[in-house]
């Protein structure tokens, strides 16, 4: 079943108002995509490759939130970007990175809302017992602490767990997760994946998750959408799309830098997490 086809799709973003060259000429954004066609079958699929390959506008575009310059994105057979509102929600539900809320009600009154407000009404069961849905994804992400919390209270990983859950709850037929285990402990990330393949092969709902940490794809997501440089993309299993030799294409390193480059980047980002928690909490106690 191919759940997204790219019928002659082009796209590029707007020209930013006051970038100029080095002749004080305005900068013409590169087309992240030109008359491309393609199809990407439905399951659970990683989406890797270099920052600005395409990954997070293939998304965009995918999920309707994007609308194409020319041709059209049609997402289980329906061109999703033509959809209203509430039609496009419960077709394709996204998570972006470092989404930011303003809401100070609690955790527990939001993953209630979102549960009987999207397509499953507060009525599905957990995919591993009987518990109800929304009593297995608390668990699974590890949110029992922060229930009675509002979302401005939360760490960054905290969040990125809540949204995982909301994801799930509001029970779209696709969702689409733009790096969303940022600032999640090894462990989390880990639990994470396993139940979203859990449940998108127990559901049928289809997953795309860009995230930069290869060696989880490879472990957890059975599907990969690389992305090149120069807008190529390979798709397959881990084993047909990861060689040494498409990754060394894609990165332009070796792969052994590349494993380097990997693991500074997430001890990097979980100083960083470890860095505005501990702020969160001097500011509580003052």
């Amino acid at each position: 079943m191919k759940s997204i086809s790219f019928n002659d799709v082009s796209f590029a973003y707007p020209a930013v108002e006051g970038d100029l060259d080095s002749d004080g000429k305005p900068v013409i954004p590169r087309a992240v995509f030109d008359h491309f066609t393609g199809e990407i079958p439905a399951g659970f699929t990683s989406l890797i490759g270099p920052n600005g390959s395409g990954k997070s506008t293939f998304m965009m575009l995918a999920s309707g939130r994007l609308v194409p310059q020319n041709g059209k994105v049609l997402l289980f057979g329906q061109d999703v970007a033509s959809l209203d509102g509430e039609r496009k929600n419960l077709l394709a539900s996204v998570i972006y990175q470092n989404m930011e809320f303003e809401s100070r009600d609690k955790v527990s009154q939001l993953l209630s809302f979102v549960y009987a407000d999207g397509a499953l009404k507060a009525n599905a069961k957990g995919i591993r017992t009987d518990v109800d849905l929304l009593t297995e994804v608390i668990d699974v992400f590890e949110l029992e602490k922060v229930m009675n919390h509002g979302l401005t209270e939360l760490s960054k990983g905290e969040i990125q767990r809540v949204l995982l859950a909301f994801s799930l709850l509001y029970g779209s037929a696709s969702v689409f997760m733009d790096e969303p285990l940022f600032a999640m402990e090894d462990r989390q990330k880990k639990s994470a994946l396993e139940y979203l393949g859990e449940f998108a092969e127990k559901t049928g709902t289809t997953i795309f998750i860009s995230m930069h940490e290869l060696d989880l794809t490879r472990r957890y997501v059975p599907n990969v959408l690389l992305f090149y440089p120069n807008r190529d993309m390979d798709y397959g299993t881990p084993e047909e799309v990861m060689t040494d030799e498409a990754l060394e294409k894609a990165y332009g390193v070796p792969v052994a830098m590349l494993k380097k480059a990997e693991d500074l980047k997430i001890e990097e980002l979980s100083q960083t997490s470890d860095a505005i928690l501990q702020m969160q909490r001097t500011v509580q106690k003052d």
